[in-house]
C-alpha cells in the first residue's frame, strides 16, 4: 500500500470487507468505491477481508490498510494500546455477539461458567462482551479456561465439543443456532458496541478528502442495503456461504439506521472500557473517557441524517 504523505496522495486505497459489515459487502459488489476513488486520481482499489476486529486493527497498525471495520470498544482497546486511529463513521448496530452453548453442556447462565472452556477472539466485541458478562456475574477471568480462538475455530471448536461455550460472532452464531441446534443462553444489545470504521490519525490530517470519500461511499451503500433488503440478505449469504435464513436472522439482529459518531457511541465505548479497566484488561492509570474522545471524529459524519 502506497503510505500517505502530505506532497502525494496515494495511487492506490486499500479497504477493508467483513461478513460482520454488511455495507461493506454492497460496496464490494457494485464496484462503486473504483467510480467514487478515480475522480481522485486513485487508480485502484483494493479489498481485503477482515475475519475480526483483531485483523482489522492488526492491518491498520501495519500500515496495509487504510480504513478498516471493527467494533467501538476494539476500536478503543486498539488504540490505548498504542494504535493511531480513530473511529469517523458508524456502519450498524448490531447485536452481533451472545454467549453460546450446545444443549448437552448444562450451561444456563453466565454463573455457570465457573471452571468451563469458553473461546473467543482477543481484542475483539465477542471477547469484551465475555469479560463484561463474567465481571456483571461475579466472575474473573480466571475463573473461566479461556481458549483463545479466530471466531470461525471458536464455532467449530464448540460444534466437536472442544469447547463448552463461545463468544459467538453473527453470522456464525447465527449459522450454529440456525443449523447445529447451540443456543444463545446470555443475551445484552447495549453491551455490543457499535460496528465502526476507523482510520489512521495520519491519513485523516494528511488526505481528509480520502477520508469524506469513504464516508459517502458508505452513505450509498447503507441507504441501498435500506432500500434492498432482499437483495443485502441474497448477497450476505452468498459472500459468507450461509442459507439465507441465517443471513436473515444476522440482519434482524443489526441496525443500519444512524451513521453518525456521536454520544451514543462515546457512552457505549466509555462503559465497555470502564468495565474492562475493572477487569484489568486496561490500565489503571488509563483515563478512558478522555481515550473514547481521542477515539470519536465526530466531524465526518455532523451533516448526515438518520435513515
Amino acid at each position: 500500500m502506497t503510505r500517505t504523505s502530505r506532497a502525494a496522495r496515494p495511487t492506490e486505497l486499500v479497504l477493508d470487507w467483513a461478513t460482520y459489515n454488511p455495507v461493506s459487502l454492497v460496496l464490494r459488489e457494485k464496484g462503486w468505491a473504483e467510480e467514487t476513488f478515480g475522480k481522485l486520481g486513485i487508480r485502484k482499489v483494493h479489498w481485503v477481508q477482515s475475519l475480526g476486529s483483531n485483523k482489522a486493527l492488526e492491518f491498520l497498525n501495519a500500515g496495509s490498510l487504510h480504513v478498516g471495520s471493527t467494533a467501538g470498544a476494539a476500536a478503543l482497546l486498539g488504540r490505548i494500546n498504542g494504535n493511531p486511529i480513530r473511529t469517523v463513521y458508524v456502519f450498524s448496530k448490531p447485536e452481533w455477539t451472545a454467549l453460546v452453548t450446545r444443549p448437552d453442556t448444562g450451561i444456563t447462565k453466565v454463573e455457570d461458567l465457573r471452571g468451563r472452556r469458553v473461546a473467543a477472539t482477543k481484542g475483539t466485541d465477542p471477547y469484551i462482551f465475555l469479560l463484561r458478562a463474567l465481571e456483571r456475574h461475579g466472575l474473573g477471568q480466571k475463573d473461566v479456561q479461556l481458549v483463545l480462538l479466530q471466531h470461525d475455530q471458536g464455532k467449530a471448536a464448540l460444534e466437536r465439543g472442544d469447547v463448552d461455550a463461545w463468544a459467538g460472532l453473527d453470522p456464525m452464531m447465527a449459522q450454529t443456532e440456525l443449523e447445529a441446534g447451540n443456543r444463545i443462553f446470555y443475551r445484552d444489545p447495549e453491551a455490543n458496541t457499535w460496528g465502526v470504521l476507523n482510520a489512521p490519525e495520519s491519513l485523516i490530517a494528511e488526505h481528509p478528502e480520502i477520508v469524506e470519500a469513504v464516508v459517502a461511499l458508505y452513505e450509498r451503500g447503507r441507504r441501498h442495503a435500506l432500500a434492498n433488503p432482499d437483495e443485502l440478505r441474497a448477497l450476505l449469504a452468498k459472500t459468507a456461504r450461509i442459507s439465507e435464513a441465517v443471513a436473515a436472522r444476522q440482519l434482524e439482529r443489526t441496525g443500519l439506521a444512524d451513521p453518525r459518531v456521536g454520544d451514543a457511541q462515546h457512552a457505549s465505548i466509555v462503559a465497555a472500557g470502564r468495565a474492562l479497566q475493572a477487569g484489568g484488561v486496561i490500565r489503571p492509570e488509563v483515563d478512558v473517557e478522555a481515550a473514547t474522545r481521542e477515539l470519536l471524529d465526530r466531524r465526518f459524519t455532523a451533516t448526515l441524517t438518520i435513515g
